[in-house]
């Protein structure tokens, strides 16, 4: 039996806990003081068991739980030729309360950019080998996580090379052009499901944190539609068949978040423009504001929002009631038929994870996978 086309009724974001042993070798293999292909083998193994406790848990959306990498998103960037970390304070590495947030300098608080030293070329394939070990080792539906291309938007004009680009609408064309070439490849690999994710609108969101973009030297107003664009022109050309959703985060470092706010400042670009499948919204907290943005979806759409209820970050179960309340409460501005269900985030957006332990992340899944079921009388 053909399996239903994503996103699930009950979905995930992608990131998982590593067990100690990987998170140990992982912390080693940073200091130099464990080999690459001793590390690769450990990887392999610990990435066959949790593919084996997704399916267990019954998720149709399968991921590596992104346990090859150090965080979600330098990752991948700085495996593109041309970028590199920058030393601006990182958000995810810090803890939330803005107002105490300085950077060691005094200078106000702002997210990591990333460098852009030189023409952005993506040289080889970024995620193509970790997509098609999860692919060979499930017969359900592969996912394949990444961070969004406005990422590499940090930092503004003084962030990118001016010999490298005098004309920033060249780099911009850059960006979606790397994109481009890894989605197609992913896409030759058997890859069906794709997702981006993004800090970025979130940020915009919050006041303090949008305030670092205006230093940057962008213009609030427009900020949003720049994003569109830029995620639509990396997705345009992507594979038939392959859904590509986003992911909106606040902020996700071992249990510690960064944005708050309602998303009314990004939601109607966000639903009415972006041209994604479907929008991992994080909904687990008054942090979220409430679900009147919603109605921006466009009537009649066959997009899906997936609704982030279910904590990450947190140790409490959520009860079914109370999810199903909210999931009603959703469907007031969605059809309910639109609606899917996931935790608010991964449980380990740097390999270091979350302070939740490996069985709350069990029961956590499991129950994002039994309320789908009621509600929708399908987890997929």
């Amino acid at each position: 039996m053909a399996e239903a086309r994503p996103p699930f009724r009950a979905d995930q974001v992608g990131s998982l806990l590593r067990v100690p042993e990987l998170r140990a070798a992982h912390e080693k293999s940073l200091q130099g003081c464990y080999g690459a292909a001793a590390l690769k083998e450990l990887q392999d193994r610990c990435i066959r068991d949790v593919i084996r406790l997704q399916e267990s848990v019954g998720l149709h959306a399968i991921t590596d739980g992104e346990y090859r990498r150090t965080s979600f998103h330098a990752d991948f960037i700085e495996k593109l030729d041309g970028a590199k970390a920058s030393g601006r304070l990182d958000v995810k590495d810090t803890v939330s309360g803005f107002d105490a947030k300085k950077e060691e300098s005094g200078k106000p608080f702002a997210p990591r950019a990333f460098a852009i030293t030189g023409k952005l070329r993506h040289s080889r394939p970024i995620e193509v080998d970790n997509f098609s070990f999860v692919k060979a080792n499930t017969r359900r539906t592969a996912k394949q996580t990444m961070p969004s291309p406005t990422m590499l938007l940090r930092g503004g004009r003084a962030a990118v090379s001016r010999e490298a680009y005098p004309d920033l609408e060249e780099f911009h064309a850059d960006i979606a052009q790397v994109y481009r070439e890894e989605l197609a490849q992913l896409g030759e690999a058997g890859c069906r499901y794709a997702q981006l994710d993004d800090t970025n609108f979130a940020f915009l969101c919050d006041p303090k944190l949008a305030d670092t973009f205006r230093r940057d030297g962008y213009d609030l107003g427009s900020l949003p539609g720049r994003f569109a664009e830029l995620i639509n022109s990396a997705i345009a050309q992507r594979p038939a068949g392959m859904v590509v959703g986003i992911h909106v985060c606040r902020g996700n470092s071992v249990g510690r978040w960064a944005a708050r706010g309602g998303y009314d400042p990004v939601a109607e670009v966000l639903l009415g423009q972006v041209a994604a499948d479907a929008y991992f919204l994080e909904y687990d907290d008054e942090r979220s504001g409430g679900f009147e943005p919603l109605r921006f979806l466009p009537k009649g759409s066959s997009k899906r929002i997936v609704l982030g209820l279910v904590s990450t970050k947190l140790p409490l179960l959520e009860s079914k009631d109370s999810l199903k309340r909210r999931i009603e409460a959703a469907s007031k501005y969605v059809p309910m038929e639109n609606l899917c269900l996931s935790p608010q985030c991964g449980f380990a957006s740097t390999f270091r994870g979350n302070p939740v332990s490996e069985d709350v992340q069990r029961r956590k899944l499991e129950r994002v996978v039994e309320v789908a079921a009621e509600v929708w009388g399908s987890a997929c």
